[in-house]
């Protein structure tokens, strides 16, 4: 099976984010004012896009945001390899830190990758959601 991790248009990034995280709002509901400074990537399988990530760089920061998996493509360990991507990315471009609003029902997720739990919690959306951070 062929995988690859390329750079993809924020085009792309916004169909599947809309698809996954949030079907019953607007199209525009999942786009992000800064979404023209991230960097955003995709994960296809096959050459169809199944998963998407977008980093947002601040001086020696990143944040990573809109994280989205296809719902029939999640637990087969291709998010895991996007984020691993996006860590590596990070290190790569001298970041000295990662971080995340990650849904709170996603917490243990990001813990295998290093992330901890900070004291900032908020709800949006009627999600709750918890900061959770990395050094690199």
């Amino acid at each position: 099976m062929k995988i690859e991790i390329t750079k993809i248009d924020k085009e792309k990034a916004w169909k599947l984010r809309h698809k996954v995280m949030w079907p019953d709002r607007s199209f525009d509901f999942i786009k992000l004012e800064d979404d023209d400074l991230g960097i955003h990537f995709g994960l296809f399988k096959e050459n169809i896009l199944i998963s998407v990530i977008s980093l947002f760089i601040n001086n020696e920061e990143g944040q990573f945001r809109k994280f989205a998996t296809l719902q029939q493509e999640q637990g087969k360990g291709y998010g895991s390899a996007l984020l691993d991507f996006v860590i590596t990315e990070a290190k790569y471009r001298g970041l000295k830190r990662i971080w995340c609003n990650a849904r709170k029902n996603k917490v243990d997720f990001y813990k295998k990758f290093g992330l901890q739990v900070t004291n900032s919690n908020f709800i949006k959306g009627g999600k709750s959601y918890v900061i959770m951070e990395k050094d690199l």
